[in-house]
């Protein structure tokens, strides 16, 4: 489904500072916790027709869908953002979403050339170059082969993208949506390379997809030893095909590009490849014109996803405000969050499991008076690094790139609850 976010002129947004924010502290919900006291209400006291009449049997949904009443929760594009939608973005409604599990039909999608139909009968994982024995599997080799489960987010490298220069996209699924968290099922790529004997020269691989562009990526030897997984499931089930079904790289912390889905074939060689998808893109040009590259880790970072510019505030007094944090390099240890800019700080509630580079949920419950807010987290990660600004990070990468963005996100909240994206002077 595409929509086109609202946008403004560069800086549009940008707040001079947090004045006139006194008072929007974050402070524990002084509501009583009962429900306010019941008045007679027609939906209580009258018999409704889903009362009246037998529903569907169990032989209706074979496969279960969700509620109609929950059919405006789908993945969005941008129409103007890309050429195609055969290489284009969709994103996760991240404001929808509650836990740290992104359902398998929700999360977004990011192609070069278009979704692959594969018959799984048909497909064929080739490892091949400075190996001893080249080897080819079927799928049904792949699952006969131990397996394992892990949870892990997978994130473009482009997500927020768009951000680099200023405020810009209104909407936590299209400034932060470029991002889902599943448990993966597969088999861990060193038990292959082993399969195969792969020599001590080989210090680099080659991975191939089998979608139309030939989606190809290198990956550093020392990576695929320690905790890639090549995958055939998600969330319990086979891939979804715009997920790679029916084989995709699990490349946990890193940049999803580097994911390759509709994987055919790995290849062993002494130095990368110098790919398309590693040298015109997904490099990083810093403004005195040298580019970063292989920056593979994703940064740690943070979001409100509520309340944000979907997901506006609605009552006065008690709320929760929740968001999701996350590290390409180890845990989350902890969260804080302001509604006043950065004049105060509180540490939130961490909610849930925390995994290795997965997504962790955190919560703020606090009392809405109607004041405008400042809404910011920030987050910290299981080696010290601290989620930076975007002006700090600007200092040192300038605004050339749209690529590793984890600057810390602002919502403006009018007294209306109607929420914008902001950036503070």
């Amino acid at each position: 489904m595409s929509s086109d976010p609202k946008t403004e002129p560069l800086n549009r947004r940008r707040f001079l500072g947090a004045a006139g924010l006194a008072g929007a502290g974050l402070a524990a919900s002084a509501l009583p916790l009962r429900a306010q006291e019941a008045k007679p209400d027609p939906l209580i006291t009258e018999v409704q027709d889903w009362n009246r009449y037998l529903g569907e049997g169990v032989d209706k949904r074979p496969y279960g869908t969700p509620s109609p009443f929950e059919k405006h929760i789908v993945r969005r594009d941008v129409s103007w953002l890309t050429a195609s939608p055969d290489s284009s973005v969709n994103f996760t409604p991240l404001h929808e979403l509650d836990g740290i599990i992104t359902p398998s039909g929700l999360c977004f999608e990011r192609h070069h050339g278009g979704i692959a139909e594969i018959d799984p009968a048909n497909h064929r994982l080739m490892i091949h170059g400075l190996v001893d024995k080249p080897l080819v599997f079927t799928m049904e080799d792949i699952r006969r082969m131990p397996r394992q489960n892990h949870v892990h987010f997978l994130e473009c490298a482009a997500n927020s993208g768009m951000e680099w220069r200023g405020a810009q996209l209104n909407g936590c699924q299209f400034t932060h949506g470029m991002i889902h968290n599943v448990m993966y099922t597969g088999v861990p790529l060193k038990l292959l390379l082993a399969e195969a004997g792969l020599k001590p020269s080989a210090k680099w691989l080659m991975l191939e997809g089998a979608d139309a562009s030939g989606m190809n990526r290198s990956l550093p030897v020392e990576k695929a030893l320690d905790d890639v997984l090549i995958a055939f499931a998600m969330n319990g089930e086979a891939l979804r095909p715009e997920q790679g079904y029916p084989l995709r790289a699990v490349v946990p912390g890193w940049e999803g590009n580097i994911w390759v889905k509709w994987l055919r074939r790995i290849e062993a060689g002494d130095k990368p490849w110098q790919a398309r998808e590693e040298t015109s893109k997904y490099t990083d040009l810093l403004a005195d014109g040298r580019s970063r590259r292989y920056t593979f880790i994703m940064d740690a970072k943070s979001v409100v996803t509520n309340p944000s510019p979907q997901a506006p505030l609605k009552h006065k007094g008690r709320n929760v405000l929740s968001g999701l944090a996350w590290s390409g390099r180890g845990t989350i240890k902890r969260v804080d969050v302001t509604l006043d800019g950065g004049k105060n700080w509180q540490s939130a509630r961490i909610d849930g499991p925390v995994l290795e580079k997965s997504l962790t949920r955190f919560y703020v419950d606090f009392d809405w008076a109607g004041q405008e807010l400042l809404i910011q987290s920030r987050a910290m990660d299981s080696t010290g690094y601290v989620q930076p600004t975007k002006d700090e990070l600007r200092k040192v990468r300038g605004v050339n790139s749209i690529y590793h963005n984890n600057g810390i996100q602002t919502w403006h909240v009018r007294s209306n609850g109607e929420t914008e994206n902001v950036e503070i002077a």
